[in-house]
Formats: structure tokens, C-alpha cells, sequence
């Protein structure tokens, strides 16, 4: 298992330091989209309007998002790439079972998109001029939402082990991404009586918020619903990506791209 991370991280790596472009212009759009949408909410409020904790909280949604959308889609586009190339087959005749497999991969992965959101984050922070918390129990909930996260992620590669493409679909899981990460639900009404932190990755969002934002302690109360919420969706995921791989294996879909 171990071998297989380092591999697959080597594999990472080699592709950034192999097409700097790809990665330099993808580091450049993420700035000029959270810029653009800055100046859209400034010019809306005014400006005389007071954010508050309102721009630190945005910030930590938006790096957040931009984190998890690699772990969420990572999975399902790594299975239709390997569909579309003929490659797909040979995976799934590993010792290793498909699940391992990808989720290694995507794990590798998340090493450099957490690199480079990093870098991210430092940029947007000097542009802004916010100052964030960075509390060593930060890692907990980003722990937690990014397994609840490879749930999702895993749900979607069912849907492309059968359905081939499914890039539409993955493309408006995103933007769902979006309100569950973005909006304030612990704001709303009492943790214990909100309906919404039942949804996946809602109880962890709200956690960096506290810790980062807030520079609240980190609630053991929200961070137990955190790791119960990654485990249910993260079960899930999985249970429904080895349903999906007994199919395909039985329809004789892996072989086809």
C-alpha cells in the first residue's frame, strides 16, 4: 500500500515538473476567479460596507472548495481517462482491488493540490490584507471533510465504471460543492437542532470556519458529527464503488472505452 502511494505520488510530481504550464495557469486562474468574485461583492455592498468576519470566512469556503473539488472529481475523471485511453481493464487485474487503487491515487494527489492551495492561500491572504487562525487542530476537520469528500468521489467513479461519462454530472457536483461549503449553516440556528449538518462536509466546513475565521476552539461536539459524517459518506461512497466494479466486471464494461 505504501509502495503504491510513493509511486503514484512520484507520478504526481512528475506530471507538474513535466508540464509547468498546466500547472502555473491553473494556479493563475484559481487568483483571477476569487479576484473577480471579490470585486463583484464589493461593488454590490458599497464602499461603506462593513464584512467583518465575512471576508476571512469566504476565503477559507473558497481555498476549501477549490481543495476538495480535486477530491471529489479525482476519482470518477481517473476512471474515464483510463476508459476513454483502453487502460482500464489492466487496473482492475491488480492484486490490489479498484478501490484501494484509486483511492491511493487520489490521496497522492491531494499532496500536490495542498501544495499548491497553499501558495494559494498565502497570495490571497497578502491581497486582502486578512489575517487567518492556523491552530494545529485545523487538520481534524480537514481530515474529516476531505474523507466525507472521497465519498462523493467514490460515488461518482460508480456512476463512470458504468456510464463511461460522466463529466457533466461531476461538473454540477462541483457546484453543489459550492453551497455546502460556502454558506454558514451553523449560523442559522443551534448545532444540535440543525437539520444541515446532516448533509456531507457541512459539520467540517463549519469546524475550519470556527478555527480559522473565528479563532473559536475546536467544538467536540460538531467534531464528533465531523467524523460521523465522514464515515457515513465515505462507507457509502465505497459500498456503491464495489456494487458499480461487480457489475462492470459482469457486463464486461471494463474492457470497452
Amino acid at each position: 500500500m505504501f509502495d503504491l502511494f510513493l509511486a503514484e505520488l512520484k507520478r504526481n510530481w512528475t506530471i507538474v515538473w513535466r508540464y509547468p504550464l498546466q500547472a502555473a495557469s491553473g494556479l493563475i486562474l484559481t487568483l483571477i476567479l476569487f479576484m473577480t468574485l471579490l470585486a463583484g461583492i464589493r461593488y454590490v455592498a458599497g464602499p461603506a460596507a462593513q464584512y467583518g468576519d465575512r471576508m476571512d470566512t469566504m476565503i477559507v469556503g473558497y481555498v476549501l472548495w477549490n481543495t476538495l473539488v480535486f477530491a471529489m472529481g479525482e476519482i470518477a475523471s481517473g476512471l474515464e481517462g483510463e476508459g476513454r485511453i483502453g487502460t482500464l481493464e489492466q487496473l482492475f487485474l491488480s492484486p490490489m482491488t479498484g478501490t484501494r487503487i484509486f483511492l491511493t491515487r487520489a490521496l497522492a494527489g491531494q499532496t500536490v493540490v495542498l501544495t499548491f492551495n497553499v501558495v494559494i492561500l498565502g497570495i490571497l491572504l497578502l491581497v486582502t490584507g486578512t489575517r487567518l487562525h492556523f491552530p494545529a487542530a485545523l487538520f481534524l476537520p480537514l481530515a474529516t471533510a476531505v474523507c466525507a469528500c472521497y465519498g462523493i468521489g467514490l460515488t461518482l467513479g460508480a456512476l463512470a465504471l458504468v456510464y463511461k461519462r460522466v463529466a457533466p454530472i461531476i461538473q454540477m457536483t462541483q457546484f453543489a460543492l459550492i453551497a455546502l461549503i460556502m454558506v454558514p449553516f451553523e449560523s442559522w440556528q443551534p448545532t444540535s437542532a440543525n437539520p444541515a449538518f446532516l448533509l456531507p462536509l457541512v459539520p467540517s466546513a463549519a469546524l475550519l470556519r470556527d478555527l480559522m475565521a473565528r479563532g473559536e476552539a475546536l467544538d467536540p461536539f460538531v467534531f464528533a458529527m465531523a467524523v460521523g459524517n465522514a464515515v457515513l459518506f465515505l462507507g457509502i461512497g465505497a459500498l456503491l464503488f464495489r456494487v458499480a466494479e461487480r457489475a462492470a466486471k459482469r457486463q464486461g464494461l471494463l474492457a470497452t472505452y
